[in-house]
């Protein structure tokens, strides 16, 4: 056989062989499942429903678990070397996008995945935590939603509670950098108000029991406030038991909070920051880039009172707040 026609016929095969791989690659990739991971910091009501809003959003807009994408969820259980390990795995598996929910978890991923999309979630301060360098402009493979408590309408709602309040003890967790910031900003603004603080920080669950005997021990606070700290939702019945015995309420932002003792809050819907965050997920896998989409939050809290503690306390409720959303106490 001719040697020209020898050749021609070998690049023939060979342009049929590279077609049948890139037609099966392309086959492969439009058969791919994707796989998310999500990192949550610790289980406690709070986080647990943002995860149940991401999962609620992800089957809403079709996306089933095991059917048409892998969720790969991983708790850390507040313990920072697991935060590190489950990083590292979805990194080394290569997850499409990872979740993180809280700020511990998100920094995690931050810090290990650099050329895949990472969603944060439940992030109060995304820039102090260098996730972001612009919340309105994320220059990076990160973005997500911030759970940015409305702290102005919490110190209204606090002062219509406690009309007499002079003295409000602040206790968050100091190794939390997105509680210390709510922390610090709730100060600034209490003072402003004329109203005086004791602040009061402790760096684990151990310490609260005898910190938070110890803030509301002789009067010293006519009420407590408590930002969006993941260590003391963790462990408000150890609070709870504290404040109650001294007759003193407790604020917290978040409903779930509330739930375990607080007496009111102008809140933010936990579930519904998991929609938000479930909302991104979905974008991303159809294809919008991290760097197209801007830090979420929620513009404005919902009032929630638990009106068994405001009973128990002897809080009448004002008028302004009597059509608010009751919740009920946690077993």
């Amino acid at each position: 056989m001719n040697k020209k026609v020898i050749a021609g016929l070998a690049v023939l095969a060979g342009v049929i062989v590279i077609s049948g791989v890139v037609e099966s690659k392309k086959e492969h990739d439009a058969n791919k499942i994707p796989k998310v991971g999500v990192l949550q910091f610790m289980k406690h009501p709070a986080l647990d429903a943002i995860n149940r809003g991401i999962d609620d959003e992800l089957a809403k807009e079709g996306y089933h678990n095991g059917k048409n994408i892998k969720i790969d969820f991983q708790n850390a259980q507040g313990d920072q070397s697991n935060l590190k390990t489950m990083a590292s795995r979805f990194s080394s598996e290569r997850a499409d996008i990872s979740v993180g929910i809280a700020t511990p978890a998100a920094v995690a991923l931050a810090n290990t995945i650099k050329n895949k999309p990472v969603i944060f979630s439940a992030v109060t301060d995304p820039v102090g935590s260098k996730l972001v360098k612009n919340e309105q402009k994320p220059d990076q493979n990160i973005t997500g939603v911030s759970d940015k408590a409305p702290l102005q309408d919490q110190l209204k709602l606090m002062q219509r509670f406690m009309p007499q309040m002079k003295t409000m003890g602040v206790i968050y967790t100091s190794s939390d950098d997105s509680a210390s910031t709510e922390a610090k900003r709730m100060i600034k603004l209490a003072k402003a108000a004329g109203i005086t603080v004791k602040p009061y920080s402790i760096t684990s669950s151990n310490d609260l029991n005898q910190t938070s005997q110890q803030m509301v021990a002789n009067h010293q606070v006519d009420a407590v406030f408590v930002p969006t700290d993941n260590t003391i939702a963790g462990a408000m019945p150890t609070l709870i038991k504290n404040t109650n015995a001294a007759k003193v309420p407790v604020f917290p932002t978040v409903d779930t909070m509330v739930s375990a003792g607080g007496v009111a809050a102008s809140s933010i819907d936990q579930h519904e920051l998991g929609v938000m965050t479930g909302k991104m997920i979905v974008k991303e896998l159809k294809g919008e880039k991290p760097q197209s989409l801007p830090v979420k939050s929620v513009k404005k809290g919902k009032v929630v009172i638990n009106q068994k503690q405001a009973d128990q306390l002897g809080i009448k409720i004002p008028a302004e707040y009597q059509d608010a959303k009751r919740v009920s106490e946690e077993k």
